[in-house]
């Protein structure tokens, strides 16, 4: 099309912003071709993160996604063994990268995996190397764009971590609450209940329901296709389908089975029937390759830079005493500057002199109010033992007086026995 229109304005170019109406063809508008042409031959990189239990076929569906092995497939004894084995409850990073080139576009994935996670007795901190991991990137992008040459600056950022939820049919666990709570600020999170075929359609709803019941519970962001009002009706629903499908129910597998009808498709093979990978009808496979790969990568791509690294980059250059200075151009006077500096300083050497008096005057207050209680302790036991020993006065007076009047009695009784005996003395002598 030669021929331009003006196109309605947003309100968000400025407030002087006008249409203008064109007489012919400038040519601007071919400048997403050269965007596409210079993205072709510079390629795209993208780094994917897998989180989840052992057995949940992590490997498996990143090989399915890209039709290829871009992650090796693990040893069957060496697999086996690391699901019945005691874990020691570290959890270790790995990443493997692969080229990838489909009609001409040129694409470097890397894989990073996590195994040993949720694979502990104790899970309460399993999500913390994957944190640090996931900063650790954030702080290797931001050392670059600080440097004096910046013209080949490596982006190993992760755009998307698929965390796989155990299909147990009761909700999330304590594990993925944490996980999650503590992640979905730093990367883009996609939610996964693996290994599908293990429940029929009715239970996967059902989990499906009880998973988002438990994100939105927790506040737990995850990435959502958005549409905005360039997008087109079917684009606005193909993004409404696949947001409609989150958690995404989904089954990998490498092997092709053929089907009664002679085709061969990718799937597994029950006893009872196939279930085919990339069948719509049978789990989300479909919806999360079209979102991941298809038609939401650059999005999750910018998310990363946009909104996640900046995020994170303010947090950390605030953390370390950068302060946005909004007049850093603006002329100003060495001598003010060094005043306002002084009573800056002072104000908080007040600020803290009265702090530290106040704590004085309460510390005081506390040793104070203990001494006194002290004091009354010690008074009242005072009080308690001098009862105790007036009453102790009292029974000893009370028992000597006893002791006085038994003393009385024996002396008169022994008076009255000696004036018997001697009047009996003197009828004897006058007898004789």
């Amino acid at each position: 099309m030669r021929s331009g229109t003006a196109m309605p304005s947003t309100g968000t170019s400025g407030a002087g912003a006008s249409k203008k109406k064109m007489n012919g063809y400038v040519g601007f508008s071919n400048y997403p071709n050269q965007v596409h042409r210079r993205s072709v031959k510079r390629g795209f990189n993208f780094t994917l993160m897998v989180v989840g239990e052992s057995g949940l076929g992590k490997t498996t569906l990143i090989n399915t996604l890209f039709e290829s092995k871009v992650y090796p497939q693990k040893d069957t004894e060496e697999a086996r063994s690391g699901r019945t084995s005691p874990q020691t409850g570290t959890v270790e990073i790995t990443s493997v990268s692969a080229d990838i080139v489909e009609n001409g576009a040129k694409l470097r994935m890397s894989v990073v995996d996590t195994p040993g996670f949720g694979d502990a007795v104790n899970n309460d901190e399993a999500w913390r190397p994957i944190l640090e991991n996931i900063e650790s990137r954030f702080d290797a992008f931001l050392a670059q764009e600080n440097r004096v040459n910046r013209s080949k600056i490596a982006d190993n950022r992760v755009n998307a971590l698929l965390y796989f939820i155990k299909p147990t049919g009761h909700g999330l666990r304590a594990v993925d609450i944490e996980f999650m709570k503590n992640l979905h600020t730093r990367v883009n999170l996609i939610p996964i209940i693996a290994r599908a075929d293990t429940l029929t359609p009715r239970e996967v709803e059902q989990f499906k329901a009880r998973v988002l019941a438990d994100i939105n519970f927790h506040g737990i962001h995850t990435f959502k296709p958005v549409s905005d009002q360039f997008d087109d009706p079917e684009t606005i629903a193909d993004n409404k389908a696949i947001a409609s499908k989150i958690p995404f129910a989904v089954v990998g597998s490498e092997k092709f089975i053929e089907r009664a009808d002679g085709m061969r498709v990718r799937g597994r093979e029950y006893p009872w029937g196939i279930i085919e990978v990339e069948n719509e009808q049978h789990n989300d496979f479909v919806a999360l390759r079209q979102m991941l790969l298809r038609t939401h990568m650059e999005e999750l791509r910018d998310e990363t830079d946009v909104t996640l690294y900046e995020s994170y980059r303010t947090q950390k250059l605030l953390a370390l005493g950068h302060v946005q200075d909004n007049a850093v151009f603006r002329e100003f006077n060495p001598r003010q500057q060094q005043e306002e500096d002084e009573r800056l300083h002072t104000a908080k050497m007040h600020k803290l002199e009265t702090e530290m008096a106040a704590v004085f005057k309460q510390k005081v207050q506390e040793k104070e109010s203990k001494l006194k209680q002290s004091e009354e302790e010690l008074h009242s036991r005072h009080m308690q033992m001098k009862a105790v020993l007036e009453k102790q006065r009292h029974e000893l007076e009370e028992k000597r007086m006893r002791m006085g009047q038994g003393d009385a009695a024996a002396h008169a009784a022994y008076n009255e026995s000696v004036q018997a005996g001697s009047s009996k003395d003197k009828k004897k002598n006058r007898f004789f």
